[in-house]
């Protein structure tokens, strides 16, 4: 279980790759919700001390904001077929307007500009019913397809795309959502808040906290591995965020605010960083960020190399190394399906 990195350079990718062992990836949610464990950060003086998400109201209390995403995973994974009868998956990625979407084709290369994708018929011997046409190439496997159908239409043949490293159908899709969920917009879910529960969120409002929501629609880009050798070289794709003005004045009157979810970070100090409160962002923290907003985080475990991992380093600092070894040894689990980890912060709140 090697995680470490003999420069420690914050600029190197090479300070942000570790040794995931296959079987330290969940494969399945755990039930209930919060009876994910929890690696509480004691800070540079003290070694993390081991819970479950179930004693998070144990680590808020009067003046603190806890600030959740309540986007909605899409049913994005649309699995259709050419006329010649070629299977065809589409993911759909990002609404561009106009019946418009961005989308990830695959085979892309078997599949030519202006080909119509069906969805197989409803019933034996009636004709297939197309749902969208592929258009040009975006580059990176992505193409633009336009719907041939109403949007409600083409979505109830989806299915909620999982990320690719978790191999075991899911038994209740209502896994990869939050309790707290509203509008769909996502194709990828915010993990951290999958672990939370209305009891757990009802029993840190009773110790004094106040719980606030934000929407940013996450993509698959921000999951993604960085693939430069430099990580200031790396530009993260732009996500849509919106936080009301009722959530800026929780933030702004708190004493200190926990963000659920490193998109959750995301869209806040987006919203600090330029002054709107809703927008496109693509704002990519690491190290030498100046938190003005976040001054608490509940984040799952996440991907080497990834541009979530170098926002936890601009949090913590290389103490992330210390954490994640740990975990691995303790045996929690890994990614979008796996445990927790909660990180207090600075002692003092960030400046407003």
């Amino acid at each position: 279980m090697r995680i470490e990195t003999p420069d420690h350079d914050a600029t190197s990718i090479r300070s942000f790759d570790y040794e995931l062992p296959p079987s330290a990836i969940a494969q399945r949610p755990v039930e209930p919700r919060d009876a994910a464990r929890l690696l509480i950060d004691g800070g540079p003086s003290a070694p993390p001390r081991h819970g479950h998400v179930h004693d998070l109201p144990d680590l808020v209390g009067p003046g603190d904001l806890l600030v959740v995403n309540d986007t909605r995973v899409l049913p994005a994974r649309l699995r259709l077929r050419k006329a010649t009868g070629g299977q065809v998956e589409v993911l759909l990625l990002e609404r561009l307007g106009d019946d418009r979407w961005e989308a990830l084709v695959r085979p892309s290369r078997r599949v030519a500009a202006g080909v119509r994708l069906s969805a197989p018929a409803v019933e034996p011997g009636s004709p297939p019913i197309e749902l969208l046409e592929v258009g040009r190439a975006l580059g990176e496997g992505r193409r633009m397809v336009t719907l041939l159908r109403p949007e409600a239409e083409v979505l109830a043949v989806g299915e909620v795309p999982l990320p690719p490293y978790i191999r075991e159908p899911l038994a209740d899709a209502e896994r990869y959502q939050t309790v707290y969920s509203r509008r769909p917009a996502s194709v990828a879910a915010p993990t951290a808040g999958l672990h939370l529960t209305q009891d757990v969120l009802d029993r840190c409002v009773a110790r004094g906290a106040t719980v606030a929501t934000i929407e940013l629609t996450v993509g698959l880009g921000t999951f993604r591995p960085i693939t430069v050798n430099d990580v200031t070289d790396h530009r993260v794709h732009t996500e849509h965020y919106r936080v009301s003005a009722e959530t800026m004045d929780a933030v702004r009157s708190a004493l200190r605010v926990v963000a659920v979810g490193t998109v959750t970070v995301r869209a806040l100090e987006s919203a600090a960083v330029s002054g709107r409160l809703a927008g496109t962002t693509d704002l990519y923290i690491r190290r030498g960020h100046r938190f003005s907003v976040v001054g608490a985080l509940l984040t799952n475990f996440h991907v080497p190399r990834s541009s979530l991992l170098v926002m936890i380093d601009a949090f913590v600092g290389p103490r992330w190394r210390d954490l994640y070894r740990s975990a691995l040894l303790e045996g929690y689990r890994f990614l979008s399906f796996g445990d927790a980890m909660f990180l207090p912060g600075p002692p003092e709140p960030p400046p407003r």
